[in-house]
C-alpha cells in the first residue's frame, strides 16, 4: 500500500506541474513544464548523494578506521542481499544518520559521531537496517524526485505570478486567479511531497525491523534519538537534507512538527511495537 500510495502521489506531483504550467503559458507552457519537469528529475538521479554528502560535511572512512561499523553494515547489507554501500562519518554530537544514492549500487551511509557514542550495537544495527531499507526500497530517489517536483511546481506558480499568470479575453493579466495559483498550488505540491515522505519512513521502519528481526531495538533506538536530538540539535542541518535523517535533525515547535517530512515517532514505534507483538 505504500508503494502504491508513493506512486500515485508521484503521479499527481507531476500532473500538477503540468496543470500549473498549462494554466499559465497554454500549451507551449505545458510542454515547457513537463520538460523542465524531466529535466530535474534526471539532475537529481544522478547528483543527489554527492549533493547530500557534501552538504552535510560527512567524510569518507575505510574498515580500519571503524571496523565495528563496517562490520555491522556488511553484515545488514548481506541479509538485505544489496552490495555494500560507502560508509561515512558526520563530525558532530548531534545523533542521526541517514542514507543517499540514486540505487543500490551507487549508494551511502552515513552516521553522525553522536549516534555512535548513544546506540548500544544492537540500536546502532537497527538505525543501519532503517537506512538499508531506504537504499534497498529506493527511498532516497523517490523522495529526491518529489521534493524536486515540489519546488519546481513552487517555481513556476511564482514566475506565474510574476508574470501575470491566466489571461483573460482582452489579454490583462487576473490578479486573482494569479494570487490564488501562487498560493494554493506550492500549498498542494508541499503536502503531496510530506505524504510522500512520511510513507517511506514507515516503510524503512518495516523493512529495516524484517533485516534485523528485532523491531523492539529499532524503537528503542528512535526513543533515544527523539530524545537525542531534542537535546543537542544540529541547526546546522541544511533543511533540504532535513528529510533524509532517520529523525528530524533540529526538531521546531508542535505545529512546525505538524507538517514535518518525518511521521511522528511515538507513531512510528507503536507500529513498531505492534509488528514485535505478531512477531
Amino acid at each position: 500500500m505504500n508503494t502504491l500510495r508513493t506512486i500515485l502521489l508521484m503521479g499527481v506531483l507531476t500532473a500538477l506541474i503540468v496543470l500549473v504550467g498549462g494554466l499559465i503559458g497554454g500549451e507551449q507552457g505545458l510542454y515547457m513544464a513537463f520538460a523542465f519537469a524531466v529535466l530535474t528529475n534526471v539532475g537529481s538521479y544522478w547528483f543527489s548523494d554527492t549533493i547530500a554528502l557534501k552538504m552535510s560535511g560527512a567524510q569518507k572512512v575505510e574498515r580500519s578506521e571503524a571496523p565495528e561499523l563496517y562490520e555491522i553494515v556488511e553484515d545488514l547489507a548481506q541479509r538485505a542481499q544489496i552490495p555494500l554501500p560507502r560508509i561515512y562519518i558526520i563530525p558532530t554530537e548531534s545523533p542521526n544518520a541517514f542514507a543517499t544514492g540514486r540505487d543500490p549500487n551507487h549508494s551511502a551511509i552515513a552516521v553522525t559521531e553522536g549516534i555512535m557514542r548513544l546506540m548500544s550495537k544492537r540500536e546502532l544495527a537497527a538505525v543501519l537496517a532503517h537506512e538499508l531499507g531506504h537504499v534497498r526500497n529506493r527511498d532516497v530517489l523517490i523522495t529526491t524526485m518529489a521534493a524536486v517536483l515540489a519546488s519546481v511546481v513552487t517555481m513556476i506558480a511564482h514566475f506565474g505570478f510574476y508574470l501575470g499568470g491566466n489571461r483573460d479575453r482582452n489579454g490583462g493579466g487576473n490578479p486573482l486567479f494569479s494570487l490564488l495559483l501562487v498560493i494554493l498550488a506550492p500549498i498542494a505540491a508541499s503536502l503531496i511531497n510530506l505524504a510522500i515522505s512520511r510513507a517511506r519512513e514507515y516503510q524503512a521502519d518495516k523493512t529495516g525491523a524484517e533485516i534485523t528481526q528485532d523491531p523492539e531495538a529499532l524503537a528503542n533506538a528512535l526513543a533515544k534519538l527523539d530524545k537525542g536530538t531534542q537535546q543537542l540539535p544540529d541547526a546546522t542541518v541544511n533543511p533540504a537534507l532535513s528529510s533524509l535523517y532517520i529523525v528530524k535533525p533540529n526538531p521546531q515547535s508542535f505545529f512546525v512538527n505538524m507538517f514535518s517530512t518525518h511521521p511522528p515517532i511515538a507513531e512510528r514505534i507503536k507500529r513498531l511495537e505492534e509488528m514485535e507483538t505478531r512477531s
